[in-house]
């Protein structure tokens, strides 16, 4: 097997610049962690610099059945390592008892999925380096006060720091595709609980950015039952200014309310 065919279904776009392949696994930092999972390996551009640090246990996860052909034939190192699966719906704690680092050229019509998934195992996760479409790399580590800071940036940074890397140019994947990419680093903070109810948390941001153009008063009016709260001056700004421990107040701040209603929880 001398290539893999790329799915356009699968969204899968194929690195072929080995240089910015290297830097991409050269972002990886893995200081606490020596086993490494890369998502959607493809034909083993990133796997073969993994593959090369001796450091890293390095396994793969791949949804694509000829891409776990192609790695069995030209990585047979891998071995056992090679997981035949679907990331998205993968049980991380049946492969990893300890933490690990999870790396990979994401596709990018699930790259949100991934982060999701990578917050729900995040006492696991310490690190991630992700190449993505370039828009929601830079969103992602977007901090409070830019245009294209949202919803899975608060969420994300509430429990890591998020770095913006580099841009990567259409032209170096096979098929190219129609916008950049960018690489950025995800890094566990030292925080393992917020300092307030985490599912309210949720929903408050939630419904704050769907609305993102208004005002905090008046996007969580329908769960602002208090006079006296609605007069907090936090309420004056909008979501697209605040940062983690800002909304954590205003949760708090709503979450205290004894007349609130539930149906954020």
């Amino acid at each position: 097997m001398a290539t893999v065919r790329a799915k356009k279904n699968l969204g899968q776009h194929f690195l072929n610049d080995k240089n910015i392949a290297k830097n991409i696994v050269e972002s990886l930092r893995a200081n606490q962690v020596s086993k490494v999972l890369e998502i959607g390996p493809g034909m083993g551009v990133l796997t073969q610099f993994l593959l090369q640090n001796k450091a890293y246990e390095t396994s793969v996860v791949e949804i694509d059945r000829e891409s776990v052909d192609y790695l069995n034939q030209h990585y047979p190192e891998l071995k056992e390592r090679i997981i035949s699966a679907d990331f998205l719906r993968l049980n991380l704690h049946k492969h990893y008892q300890e933490p690990f680092a999870i790396i990979g050229n994401f596709p990018y019509n699930i790259s949100s999925q991934i982060f999701f998934k990578v917050l729900e195992y995040r006492d696991l996760v310490p690190e991630v380096v992700g190449m993505l479409q370039k828009e929601v790399a830079e969103r992602l580590a977007a901090g409070p006060g830019s245009k294209t800071y949202g919803i899975l940036s608060v969420f994300l940074q509430a429990y890591y720091n998020i770095e913006y890397l580099f841009t990567v140019n259409e032209d170096v994947f096979s098929p190219p595709p129609k916008v950049k990419s960018g690489v950025i680093r995800l890094t566990r903070n030292q925080t393992s609980h917020l300092n307030c109810d985490e599912k309210l948390f949720t929903g408050i941001v939630k419904m704050a950015f769907n609305q993102r153009r208004k005002t905090m008063r008046n996007s969580l009016k329908s769960v602002i039952l208090n006079d006296e709260l609605k007069a907090n001056p936090i309420f004056d700004k909008r979501p697209e200014q605040m940062g983690v421990a800002e909304f954590e107040l205003i949760v708090r701040l709503i979450g205290g309310q004894p007349e609130r209603a539930d149906q954020l929880q």
